[in-house]
């Protein structure tokens, strides 16, 4: 894969994890702002590679996404955070699984993960990566 390529993808994978997009002609403006020309048939070629679906309020996202997102809504309790250290607690049993789909979504500043039986410690690059981190669990359990 060109490196012209990699840098769009990734700058999708970014820019979806970023926003909510829900056209892909918001994305290829998106893109354009990014520095990227691109046409549709790009677009929707690497949308295709990058396996984007909508979820069920048509915003695009990554199917590991889709999946954290519903590991989170179903197995996670609540979120306490240390500086770039969140714990996450889990219904018994789940912690194993939620640590494979937070590492599965590569959750966006995210170094790695430790899990328990019902207790996740997640590890991230710096606080303010921990607090973004948790706010996102967060949301997802409102």
């Amino acid at each position: 894969m060109s490196a012209v390529r990699h840098d769009r993808k990734a700058a999708i994978t970014a820019l979806i994890q970023e926003h909510d997009i829900r056209t892909q002609r918001e994305l290829m403006d998106r893109l354009a702002q990014e520095g990227f020309e691109v046409t549709q048939a790009t677009v929707s070629r690497d949308m295709a590679d990058l396996r984007l679906e909508k979820d069920s309020s048509g915003v695009y996202v990554m199917p590991e996404l889709l999946h954290l997102r519903a590991v989170i809504k179903t197995q996670v309790r609540e979120t306490r955070r240390a500086g770039n250290q969140v714990i996450v607690i889990c219904r018994p049993g789940s912690a194993e699984g939620v640590g494979a789909a937070i590492d599965a979504a590569h959750a966006e500043g995210v170094l790695g993960s430790i899990a328990g039986d019902d207790t996740l410690l997640v590890i991230t690059q710096d606080d303010e990566a921990g607090a973004s981190f948790q706010a996102r669990v967060d949301r997802l359990l409102d």
